[in-house]
């Protein structure tokens, strides 16, 4: 098996699937699919990817895709405060709001785009408070297990930034007191955590047994966020449950996602894994890696384990060959990534989930 090498990171591909509106949803193969339109869920996790881009190569260019992703999510969110989702090409959104996990989603881009406070300019920043602010008195309603733990996520960078909470303004027009520069209320905030990360830990608590450590009675797509979420959470609330409760589900996570040949295989999307039966095989999915790359570099420090660093390691690997068909998904030519592994082999097309998962995940994993 030959693990390709990425000797320069290319950047160009996800430009290219973007337009002054945001990025583009599908392509076919590497051409954007315009009829496909637009996804605050693209956008949102974009953004991450931009600003990881920006802190390392701080080029005026990748600057603008912060502008354009953000633009993009300030347009999505309606007078209520929630985010709608799929966006034509005419750029008409086609639903009054999105899913829970586009809310959450898009919580968790502004978020990590606050912990960068010291890098992005004061503009951009207070939009990205503005938008958080406007839509945290829905967060607690969130019903789903996987937009509650993305919302956590992006809280969580809310209070491991000291700087995210509250607004910058340019002298001489800077508030006179601390009172005054309050924006969003830390207390407040932790609590939402809490409440969120217990809520999740309960339903573990309730689910789990017969040698089935989970959450739900499945495991369908993103599952990496629940324990990342509650590594957060443990954190930041000191709580041994919620750290106990991430270990055991990220490890039980592990134990069904690696080949015995070693390699990262995560749960195919078409059938999932359902409770004592096998997990389907594909299709594999290119953001299950990011994201549970992600998770594990997280456990790596909260348990103070580097072993997941490892398994983070694997988790990266999979997209450059190491994987169940010992075929990299990333292109030579353009640096795009293809959009996963079918039983018949790689789909071609190279979407933008697709993209911007494999950057996240090479740029968490170069400190580029």
């Amino acid at each position: 098996m030959q693990v390709q090498t990425i000797r320069q990171f290319k950047s160009d591909y996800m430009r290219r699937i973007t337009d002054d509106t945001g990025i583009f949803q599908h392509t076919k193969f590497g051409v954007p699919d315009r009829s496909k339109g637009y996804t605050t869920d693209d956008n949102a996790r974009a953004l991450i990817a931009a600003v990881l881009l920006y802190s390392s190569q701080k080029d005026s260019s990748t600057l603008d895709l912060i502008h354009t992703y953000i633009s993009f999510i300030h347009h999505a969110q309606n007078t209520e405060g929630n985010f709608r989702n799929f966006m034509d090409y005419n750029r008409s959104f086609m639903e009054d709001s999105g899913s829970e996990d586009c809310q959450g989603r898009t919580l968790w881009a502004l978020g990590f785009a606050l912990a960068h406070s010291a890098l992005l300019p004061d503009n951009v920043l207070n939009t990205c408070r503005y938008l958080i602010n406007q839509t945290l008195p829905h967060i607690e309603k969130l019903g789903s297990p996987r937009a509650g733990a993305y919302a956590i996520i992006g809280l969580s960078y809310l209070i491991e930034t000291p700087d995210a909470l509250t607004y910058s303004f340019p002298y001489p027009h800077a508030p006179s007191t601390a009172e005054e520069k309050a924006f969003l209320p830390r207390a407040f905030i932790i609590n939402l955590i809490e409440k969120i990360a217990v809520r999740l830990h309960n339903q573990y608590v309730r689910n789990k047994g017969n040698d089935w450590n989970w959450f739900e009675d499945s495991l369908t797509y993103g599952n990496s966020m629940l324990p990342w979420a509650l590594l957060k959470a443990s954190d930041i609330s000191d709580n041994i449950s919620l750290k106990e409760t991430a270990k055991e589900s990220l490890d039980f996570l592990v134990s069904k996602t690696f080949a015995k040949e070693g390699y990262y295989k995560p749960i195919g999307s078409h059938g999932w894994q359902l409770r004592d039966q096998k997990a389907a095989l594909y299709d594999e999915q290119p953001i299950e890696a990011c994201e549970m790359l992600l998770a594990c570099k997280e456990a790596a420090i909260v348990l103070q384990d580097p072993a997941y660093l490892k398994i983070a390691a694997l988790c990266y690997e999979w997209y450059l060959g190491h994987n169940s068909l010992q075929i990299s998904l990333i292109d030579p030519q353009t640096g795009a990534c293809y959009d996963g592994i079918h039983a018949t082999g790689l789909n071609l097309n190279q979407g933008s989930e697709s993209i911007i998962s494999f950057s996240i995940a090479h740029l968490v994993m170069h400190h580029e």
